[in-house]
């Protein structure tokens, strides 16, 4: 069994997680009062820690390829994010049913915990789906940038959208995002790719889905707008609320039809001037 290279940070938040953001973290585990970063390299591992030992204490671990994945399904609950109900793995489920949620729930996806983020219990996913929900999606193609485990992506097909395409930098994200969509059998015209947004060419989308970092969406604005259809919709997610300012400017060009916030995270939905 092969390991990855983590990092726990004592006392690690959300904003120990933005400090790293240009090490790339591959996911994030809270572990009782401390926050576990997982990455695709040990050199960006050490890297990440030397940036981070000013301000927290770091201790640098190997963790077994199948252990953080177990874990999880076994703590991850169903979670209702508006008329979304996203489920845990099949086999959680099977020991763990929750009937009555999913009756009250016209949508229901089935996420395995991955080493690609988003299983709909991070504030930054919950404030996407939310948002796609608020959105027109009947026949839209949405492209999910940075899709993680495909669960937004997935989630659009299954609000409407006539077809979804999620990119992802990271080949273990896009594959476990088909394994989630394997999960999903009508989830119907979605499909991923790797794709590196800093140096991609985007098609133009009816409706783009972005969340990423503050930083990251700051250095992006422009490819994200001009990937957006005339009148179509741009979501944006994983914004701390003290990069506010530095996003803001970044899209400048855009018009915020609708701002959220859960914590100190906050998701904007934009559209072109008319």
């Amino acid at each position: 069994m092969g390991k990855w290279p983590a990092l726990d940070v004592l006392g690690g938040d959300d904003l120990a997680l933005a400090a790293v953001d240009e090490f790339a973290p591959t996911a994030a585990e809270d572990r009782q009062g401390a926050l576990r970063l997982y990455f695709a390299t040990p050199v960006s591992r050490d890297a990440a820690a030397a940036s981070l030992s000013h301000l927290y204490s770091v201790l640098p671990v190997e963790i077994d390829d199948g252990d953080w994945a177990r874990r999880s399904q076994e703590r991850l609950e169903p979670i209702a994010i508006g008329r979304v109900l996203v489920l845990p793995d099949t086999g959680v489920l099977r020991s763990n049913p929750s009937p009555p949620i999913e009756r009250r729930s016209p949508v229901s996806m089935v996420i395995r915990p991955s080493m690609g983020f988003g299983t709909g219990h991070h504030a930054t996913t919950r404030l996407c789906l939310l948002a796609l929900q608020a959105a027109d999606l009947s026949g839209a193609f949405v492209l999910d940038v940075g899709t993680g485990s495909g669960i937004l992506a997935i989630a659009a097909a299954r609000l409407g959208a006539g077809c979804a395409l999620g990119l992802d930098s990271d080949p273990d994200a896009i594959q476990a995002a088909n394994e989630n969509l394997r999960l999903n059998v009508d989830a119907q015209n979605v499909r991923f790719e790797v794709s590196d947004l800093l140096t991609a060419t985007l098609p133009q989308a009816d409706l783009i889905v972005a969340n990423l970092t503050g930083t990251l969406l700051t250095r992006t604005a422009a490819t994200l707008l001009g990937a957006l259809s005339p009148f179509g919709s741009l979501i944006v997610s994983g914004i701390l609320a003290d990069e506010e300012e530095m996003v803001v400017r970044a899209f400048s060009d855009a018009i915020i039809t609708q701002r959220q916030e859960d914590g100190e995270w906050r998701c904007w939905t934009l559209a072109r001037p008319r």
